[in-house]
This record gives C-alpha cells, structure tokens and sequence, in this order.
C-alpha cells in the first residue's frame, strides 16, 4: 500500500453512504480524489481539518482506482476573513469553480500554488479585491494556455512605450490605437502582477487609477 503527505486545498465536497465524503483536492503534485471516511460524524477527527478556504496537511494511503483514502489531515491555514465579506466569498467560490474545472484537462502542479495566493490575497481586506482579481485573471489565462502578451502587439511589434494601445478581444492582444486608453502604465502594472506575487504588487504606488482598466483587460483576456 503506497502512502502519500502532501498539502491539499478542497475543490469539492460530494457526500457518500450515511457519513462517508468523497473530496477532490488539489495538491502541489496535482488533483487528487481521495474518500474521507466517517468525516460526518460529530466526533471525527477528520472533519474540521477539510473546510473549503483552508489549506491542510493530509496523507493518503492507496484505494481503489484512482480514489485514494484520506487516514489523517491537520489544518494548517484557514483564511476566515474571506467569509467575512460577500464580494470576496464570491469570487472565492469562483475561483475554486474554475481552477476545479480547468485541472482536470490541465492538472498542472501550478494551480495550487494560483489558488493558495488566491486565498490569501482574499483574506487580507486592505489589499483591493480588483487587484486580487486581475491577478488570477492573468495567472488562470496562462496556465490555460492563452498567456497575455506584454512584448508584442497582435500585429508582432513590440510594445512602444510612447503609444497607446485597445485590447483587441477577437485577436486577445493589445491592437495599437490612437484612441486607446492603454498606456505604458497599464502594461508596467500588467507585467508585475504577471510575475509578482499579490503582496509585491501591492507595493507598487499610484495604481489606484489604472486598476480598473487592467482589471477588464485580464477579465476579458481570460473570457471569464
């Protein structure tokens, strides 16, 4: 019987039998099914320890098939805040919906790094709720395969920091434009949420006014 510890964040929570619970979590190594036996009953130890918006430390001994079975899990973060405030509940359960769907076609190790830094930017209530958005956003349409390009335009040419640029949805680039709203400051800003995590962004000043803007690019970008 092979045995697996790991860390694991909860996608979803399926019941089975009287109080058994099927959960599909995603780990450092990628998705896992595992069956978390009695988890509802009131003494379980398991239970407290598998809550959506938390993070845990599991082992997993070898099943049936690919469904594993959870033997122990402690919870070593739970983001609370989130629950606090409506907007960010929402597009926490979202986010979980999409990155749920989207491993299982493309089960990269990635997401659980995406959708912890996803959490903890929800969970801090002075980092702006866009900003944490926009981010996902970007990171969701990479691992997706549609990576934003923030060197060239659709046409192929680089960026001309001097000009300003429209996102273009059906070519899903910035088309150069004489009327665009989209300026160096947009793709300076883009680029560091790109490669940053939350945190480090939030350090970068006076981005009050664009955030909005890049925002819907990475919205629209994503075709979410």
């Amino acid at each position: 019987m092979s045995v697996e510890r790991t860390r694991a964040i909860v996608l979803r929570r399926t019941n089975y039998g009287e109080a058994d619970r099927i959960l599909r979590m995603i780990t450092p190594e990628g998705q896992r099914s595992v069956m978390a036996k009695g988890v509802r009953r009131e003494k379980s130890k398991l239970a407290g320890a598998i809550e959506l918006f938390g993070i845990s430390d599991i082992t997993i001994n070898s099943g049936k098939g690919d469904l594993g079975i959870l033997t122990s899990a402690r919870l070593v973060q739970f983001y609370r805040h989130i629950m606090e405030d409506y907007d960010r509940l929402q597009f926490g359960y979202e986010v979980i919906n999409l990155v749920s769907k989207a491993s299982e076609n493309i089960d990269e190790p990635e997401w659980y790094g995406v959708l912890s830094e996803v959490f903890m930017g929800l969970d801090v209530p002075t980092i702006p709720l866009q900003l944490t958005q926009t981010w996902f956003y970007i990171h969701y349409a990479e691992l997706t395969g549609y990576e934003l390009s923030l060197t060239n335009d659709v046409s192929g040419q680089p960026l001309d920091s001097t000009k300003t640029y429209m996102y273009d949805i059906n070519d899903k680039g910035l088309r150069l434009s004489e009327q665009g709203d989209i300026t160096a400051d947009h793709i300076k800003l883009l680029r560091i949420i790109a490669q940053k995590p939350i945190k480090v962004v939030t350090q970068v000043g006076g981005v009050a006014e664009i955030l909005p803007d890049c925002w819907l690019i990475a919205r629209q970008h994503a075709a979410i």
